[in-house]
């Protein structure tokens, strides 16, 4: 339960890192952090051998796809408000966990970034963003009408 705990948080921190103007090696504020990585894809790779993808939401809730050392990889998603700026500080809350760990954030590189447990330099996941930018757009059924009074309006 621990090693899946520090994975989903592996997860949830892809999903926490860094503004443009920040030089690689420079630890971020929670909010840099959170600039960095909301609506963004990144890969991970963590100390202890667990791997994966995923991407952080606005609302706090993360989905990825991880693999724990040689275990067959499954998706996770973490509700909103995993992954919650507390002062300073990233946190990652899951229901039932007796504390809320925090991290520090490192930009390694323009798209990438080291999520380390707070005070832990030793317990540490690496990130890196995959694919392009997309905005993040709010999708909403139309019914047929709607789409052809939009169609006859043009």
């Amino acid at each position: 339960m621990r090693r899946t705990f520090l994975a989903a948080i592996g997860v949830a921190t892809v999903l926490s890192g860094a503004t443009s103007a920040a030089r690689a090696g420079e630890q971020l504020s929670a909010e840099q952090a959170r600039a960095f990585v909301i609506g963004r894809s990144f890969s991970f790779s963590c100390f202890e051998g667990s791997k994966g993808s995923g991407r952080v939401y606005a609302d706090g809730s993360v989905a990825g796809i991880i693999s724990l050392r040689e275990n067959p990889a499954r998706f996770v998603r973490l509700p909103p408000n995993t992954l919650r700026v507390r002062g300073d500080a990233v946190c990652g809350f899951v229901k039932g966990m007796t504390f809320e760990p925090c991290f520090d954030v490192v930009k390694t590189g323009p798209g990438s970034f080291r999520g380390s447990l707070a005070g832990v330099q030793t317990m540490w996941c690496d990130f890196d963003r995959v694919g392009g930018e997309r905005p993040q757009v709010a999708s909403r059924r139309r019914s047929r009408s709607h789409v052809a009074e939009e169609a006859s309006a043009q």
